[in-house]
């Protein structure tokens, strides 16, 4: 069956504890034995135990780093990392569709989906950078306009904190390791305990790709492992994907310590419907552009615009499609909605849902199916003002908020009337308006009738959704440092 096929190699009793932790090449107990119980998101039952590193493993994976960081690793020219970083590819790939369902059941993502972004994108994201490593020029030489010249030289700006999400585990994850690696930077990786399990893989394929001892560290941790690491004074940089909460405590911190920082945090995303929409259109695509992921992705559209002249047409549209979307087990290929996180994730939306009953109009959903895991129902709200808390506040699951609108002037008004701006998508048939529409937003990006992050562009967000770039030729520069030498 289905799931026979997805768990033939998890049914094994603590097969999938994972109770050390990867420092220095190594496999090495966490210093005060700490461990954390991996709740599977569709039973709200325990699957398996992971290690959890303290602030003595934050120090020992540091230091391996900056070990690394000076021996042979930034020593090895553009092309040979990209050598390595082919083999780091393979490893991965190897491991993909593994990957996909133990994320899937950490997390709740449908399989169909996880397959994808857990099980693909990790090897085709480190390609790309291994075949960017490859052609990467580290030196130019710049005439002077007072005779001589300057030498501009490019290097790893070095050791790396890496802290994760739980949402996106494999593909956040890689985003980081892969430019930073292809630069020369060493990493140590703290996945939140959430996706602990799925974040060894990296340390496996980064053993079986050979990569020297100290390149890539993979510690599990809480909180406060994670604001150890960011303020520990052996890391030269910080990558962060996470809550805008988050974001401004790790920004603030980065600011005191004049660290570099990349921030991807938060999103409100805009799903504008234009008055010559092909709905048709947008309610196939409504899935994967409003509820990826159970409505658990940042920068998921969630606040849909319609026109009043089309208003009921698309309310009608968006109520039809959630209501009619398959919830279930995450590993069974037909389920389009699965479980959410954890508990605590799960009265986290119903809370908001509670207040949305005297916000707008409760047209499906709206409660919590009985069944085991931490399920929401899909629910849409209508009639919703653009300044009330659902339509304004980060929910994080699988609830969208239906506002209309009078000319496109006001509707560019009510999708730029947000702290947030890192995605959104404009639907129109007109490609040329449906542009010109996109260019108005303020997002970091935007989809003109779909949504797809591409590996060769750069993607981030604005305002409180962060600060910097990942993907695309510019996903390099953060972990790079320029010198100037001058010469006469």
């Amino acid at each position: 069956t289905w799931k026979d096929d997805m768990t033939e190699h998890m049914d094994t009793s603590g097969q999938l504890d994972r109770r050390q932790l990867f420092i220095d090449g190594t496999w090495v107990e966490p210093a005060k034995g700490t461990t954390h119980e991996v709740i599977e998101a569709s039973t709200g039952r325990p699957f398996a135990t992971t290690a959890l590193a303290t602030s003595v493993d934050i120090d020992d994976a540091v230091a391996a780093a900056r070990r690394a960081l000076k021996g042979p690793w930034a020593q090895l020219t553009p092309t040979e990392r990209g050598e390595r970083l082919s083999a780091f590819v393979a490893a991965l790939k190897a491991r993909g569709q593994d990957t996909a369902a133990l994320v899937s059941r950490e997390n709740g993502m449908p399989i169909s989906q996880s397959l994808v972004v857990n099980g693909g994108a990790p090897s085709f994201i480190a390609r790309y950078y291994a075949k960017v490593a490859a052609t990467l020029e580290l030196e130019d030489v710049r005439p002077s306009p007072t005779g001589g010249d300057t030498l501009v030289v490019r290097g790893p700006v070095g050791v790396i904190a890496a802290v994760t999400p739980w949402n996106y585990p494999q593909a956040l994850a890689i985003m980081k390791l892969a430019p930073a690696l292809a630069t020369g930077c060493t990493v140590v990786l703290k996945p939140p305990p959430e996706t602990a399990l799925d974040a060894f893989v990296f340390a496996e394929a980064a053993q079986e790709a050979g990569l020297p001892p100290g390149v890539l560290n993979v510690v599990p941790g809480d909180r406060d492992a994670g604001a150890h690491l960011v303020e520990h004074p052996g890391v030269d940089k910080i990558a962060f994907t996470g809550s805008t909460g988050a974001g401004r405590v790790i920004g603030s911190t980065a600011g005191k310590l004049l660290r570099p920082v990349t921030l991807e945090l938060g999103g409100k995303s805009v799903s504008l419907v234009a008055q010559d929409a092909d709905l048709d259109l947008f309610a196939s695509k409504l899935l994967e552009v409003s509820l990826p992921n159970n409505g658990q992705t940042c920068h998921a559209a969630t606040r849909i615009l319609a026109p009043r002249s089309r208003y009921d047409e698309v309310v009608e549209a968006v109520t039809q499609t959630v209501s009619g979307l398959v919830v279930g087990d995450p590993l069974d290929p037909a389920t389009q909605i699965g479980p959410v996180v954890s508990q605590v994730q799960r009265e986290r939306i119903l809370g908001y849902i509670e207040q949305g009953r005297s916000l707008g109009r409760l047209t499906t959903g709206g409660d919590a199916p009985e069944r085991d895991g931490w399920f929401v129902a899909p629910t849409v709200f209508a009639d919703v003002d653009n300044s009330s808390v659902i339509a304004q506040e980060e929910i994080f699951g699988p609830v969208l908020v239906v506002t209309p609108y009078g000319d496109e002037d006001e509707a560019i008004a009510l999708a730029n009337d947000s702290d947030y701006g890192l995605g959104g998508v404009v639907w129109s048939a007109d490609a040329a308006h449906g542009l010109a529409l996109a260019r108005r937003i303020e997002t970091g990006s935007v989809g003109v009738n779909h949504y797809e992050l591409h590996v060769n562009a750069p993607f981030g967000g604005v305002k409180s959704s962060g600060v910097g770039r990942e993907l695309g030729p510019e996903g390099l520069e953060p972990y790079l440092m320029a010198k100037s030498i001058y010469r006469r």
